[in-house]
């Protein structure tokens, strides 16, 4: 595995916010504060040794404001692009005799207010789309028209997602709810008509107080201060569970907030089934690998029963985590990427890359070696068993602490829901697992978190691929670097301030830009990622594994 942050010039240096790969072609296209849309062919460094680059192709100009969202549709022959000031453009390839070339099919006129992020159906007729206006809206492609307009929310919505089997959508607010709707269609003259209805409202977890005689109700997700105006959310890609970033939580009421991402079964989306640690930082992004992969062993200790592996990525602020549903800890961390927040992830069709976009107006290429994750099998056919007793995620909560630099574990008095039937085969397995389990050691930041809707520059990290498991921000580094410290911007419409520039600002700080173009090295781009091991060297100052909750 290699990668780094590709210094070219993106988007005229402003804030890249978006970027999607083409599902057949594989051409890596990026969207940002310039109101462009550009695509780029991406070639291996493999065979240098170096990082993968990338190729400028073309443009796609029409967009008046920052655009903010982009996705394939899933056959490829469409694009859908979502900006500021509710702009929502579809994008159709058309073959000419120079070769192919995007033009615009469509514009979806609804949303009164900024667009931030959307999703196809898995069969590409429909789409969803979550705006500032705290709307989602569901859309009949192949006639723009609006189908449904779900508007629960209070605040805006950051986030949506659709069920890869067509049953279920989410959306995630800065609201500080998740909410999960089920398709209940209704007939009318016998033409069958989609309708999503609010099935289930997450908002907030029980949590046990220290000496266990008081409990209280904690939310789940952050407020409106994040410091990002992204919580894509995503579902797997057998949709079996649903992975929602975003997420804080408290052992006790009085104990650290821990910035984590939570796992919805299938089987029960009333509630969180596991939690992941995201460190220091937020987590704003999730993506899951398109393809799955065979067992690495017969007998894992994952928390997962599944007859493969399924690999997705976790960003916060300033990294990325890469797991994988068969072991406990990450697979691979990378830190120190970016000076800025990163905004979106995507991965190639083939699993080869993995590509982030940040504000700082550069992108971040990993390339994985031949087989590094896996070998690939196909899922179709591979359907999510419905009956109860057979649950993709299998977990007994009350092995699963916490455990807090006084070494004193918290467990979790909360499960998945089970049938009465396999509880005493799930005990089994589970006391067997637990055993072999490794827990995930985390060294968090000694970087104070953002203050109510302030960014601190300062807070941002170097240009660097750090060794995984290590996800530290060395002050003394922060300081050689120069990056000035910026104080006091605060976040307008939704949207964060970050190097003098929102989304759609063309008027980036030149002055911080050129003091940190000095202190990046060309060395640090061809800096290998190492897969994630715990750190020897120093001991960790908080241990995670991933655990359940109760609501």
């Amino acid at each position: 595995m290699k990668g780094g942050t590709v210094q070219i010039n993106w988007h005229d240096m402003k804030p890249v916010l978006t970027l999607d790969f083409h599902p057949v072609s594989g051409l890596l296209a990026t969207g940002g504060a310039d109101y462009d849309i550009k695509l780029w062919l991406i070639s291996s460094g493999e065979a240098q040794k170096n990082i993968p680059t990338a190729t400028y192709q073309n443009s796609l100009s029409y967009h008046g404001s920052a655009v903010n969202i982009l996705r394939f549709s899933p056959s490829g022959e469409q694009l859908a692009s979502g900006a500021d000031g509710g702009e929502l453009l579809l994008w159709k390839l058309h073959s000419t005799e120079t070769g192919q070339t995007w033009k615009v099919l469509k514009t979806l006129s609804f949303h009164r207010r900024d667009v931030l992020d959307l999703e196809w159906s898995t069969d590409g007729a429909f789409l969803i789309s979550g705006s500032v206006d705290n709307s989602c809206i569901v859309w009949d492609i192949n006639k723009g028209s609006v189908i449904q307009i779900l508007d629960d929310h209070f605040h805006y919505v950051q986030g949506v997602a659709w069920d890869p089997l067509s049953k279920y959508a989410a959306s995630l607010s800065s609201d500080r709810t998740c909410r999960i709707y089920a398709n209940k269609p209704t007939k009318t003259k016998g033409v069958e008509k989609i309708n999503y209805v609010c099935q289930h409202v997450i908002t907030k977890a029980g949590s046990q107080s220290v000496d266990d005689s008081k409990s209280a109700k904690n939310h789940l997700f952050h407020d409106e201060t994040l410091p990002s105006f992204f919580r894509r959310l995503a579902w797997s890609p057998d949709g079996s569970f649903l992975l929602v970033p975003a997420g804080s939580h408290k052992i006790s009421p009085t104990s650290e907030t821990l910035n984590i991402a939570y796992i919805f079964s299938r089987k029960d989306l009333s509630r969180p089934a596991l939690q992941l640690p995201g460190g220091s930082k937020p987590v704003i992004a999730v993506r899951f690998c398109p393809l799955a992969f065979s067992l690495r062993e017969p007998n894992s200790a994952g928390f997962f029963k599944l007859p493969y592996r399924i690999v997705f990525a976790i960003a916060t602020l300033n990294s990325l985590y890469i797991y994988d549903t068969e072991s406990v800890p990450p697979i691979a961390i990378l830190a120190g990427l970016h000076y800025a927040a990163i905004t979106d992830i995507a991965w190639s069709p083939d699993a080869r890359y993995i590509a982030l976009s940040s504000q700082d107006g550069y992108c971040t290429l990993v390339e994985f070696e031949n087989n590094e994750l896996g070998f690939p099998i196909s899922l179709s056919g591979n359907k999510v068993i419905e009956d109860v007793n057979k649950s993709p995620v299998v977990q007994k909560s009350e092995d699963m602490i916490i455990v807090t630099t006084k070494d004193n574990p918290v467990a979790a008095d909360s499960r998945l829901t089970e049938s009465e039937k396999n509880e005493a085969d799930y005990n089994k397995i589970e006391t067997e697992r637990i055993e072999d389990s490794i827990p995930m050691e985390t060294q968090r930041d000694e970087i104070d978190n953002p203050k109510s809707g302030e960014r601190k520059e300062g807070n941002t990290t170097k240009n660097d691929v750090s060794v995984a498991g290590d996800s530290r921000v060395m002050e003394t580094e922060r300081n050689k670097a120069g990056i000035l410290q910026t104080e006091g911007e605060t976040m307008k419409e939704g949207k964060t301030s970050n190097d003098g520039s929102i989304a759609g600002d063309s008027k980036p700080m030149e002055v911080e830009r050129s003091e940190a173009e000095k202190s990046r090295k060309t060395e640090s781009e061809t800096k290998e990622v190492i897969l994630a091991k715990p750190v020897q060297n120093k001991p960790a100052k908080r241990r995670i594994t991933p655990m359940a909750i109760d609501p």
